[in-house]
């Protein structure tokens, strides 16, 4: 259902994933699903044979031992990184704010789902409806 909400429009969704990438090195990110789902074969991840972890083209990277930091707008979503309540995604379609602060509302329209795994150390979804058919 998530899959073809994203694919659809219907839903925008944001993965945050906080693993070690294969150097060993602790990562986090947040991917825009519906942004990766466009640009990227997913069956690896659906089929497991391979790994969703954040890359530094996605809206939001860390490397905790190299301390590299990026962000990056997609077409479903604007970073807002200097602001005082955090880390912010502005969604470009209905201008909502999502907001990730783990002691905070998401926002309009949106929920925060935990998900409990032993594959990565963490994983929260973001959804968002949006509303809009495409």
């Amino acid at each position: 259902m998530r899959e073809e909400a994203n694919r659809s429009g219907k839903m925008t969704t944001i993965i945050f994933i906080r693993d070690k990438n294969p150097r060993g090195q602790e990562i986090s990110g947040y991917i825009d699903y519906a942004h990766r789902l466009k640009t990227e074969d997913f069956e690896p991840y659906f089929s497991g044979k391979k790994r969703l972890l954040p890359r530094p083209s996605d809206l939001s990277f860390y490397n905790w031992e190299t301390q590299t930091s990026t962000s990056n707008p997609t077409p479903n979503y604007q970073v807002i990184a200097e602001n005082a309540s955090g880390l912010l995604f502005k969604n470009k379609r209905d201008r909502k704010i999502l907001n990730v602060d783990p002691k905070a509302a998401p926002g309009d329209n949106s929920t925060r789902t935990t998900l409990e795994n032993t594959k990565y150390t963490q994983v929260v979804i973001y959804d968002h409806i949006t509303r809009r058919k495409t």
